[in-house]
């Protein structure tokens, strides 16, 4: 038995949200620590295992991302994967769009706004 439509979109959703927090924490965190062949030149391997491993940021992202795939294992045991998969890749390129932009401060040009929007547009073809 498939899930209600409603219960797809909120494991779309789930799977979307989490990734895309996972991506940018993990992005955050590196920004943060900065040139890992820097920190390894320094400190040696076991350094730089110690400068990732202690961030935060950077756990809290892996945390994300795990909590991503296992959403998304759970999703496609429920639902249909020919939904599910292509609606939660898609969704999350454009979230990541958006969150890089005014979460990271990454310059989105144009070019990157336009392929969101198509992307949204063949979600939403799909989702019919």
């Amino acid at each position: 038995m498939m899930a209600p439509a409603w219960h797809s979109a909120l494991m779309i959703a789930t799977i979307v949200f989490t990734a895309t927090a996972g991506d940018v924490l993990t992005a955050s965190a590196m920004r943060k620590i900065g040139d890992l062949d820097l920190i390894r030149a320094e400190r040696g391997l076991v350094g730089t295992i110690y400068a990732v491993t202690g961030s935060i940021r950077f756990l809290l992202g892996v945390v994300c991302m795990a909590l991503s795939f296992f959403s998304l294992l759970f999703a496609v045991s429920n639902a249909n994967v020919s939904l599910i998969a292509p609606a939660s890749a898609s969704l999350t390129f454009v979230s990541n769009a958006v969150a890089a932009k005014f979460f990271l401060h990454e310059n989105v040009d144009r070019r990157r706004w336009l392929a969101a929007a198509f992307v949204c547009c063949g979600v939403g073809l799909m989702a019919r």
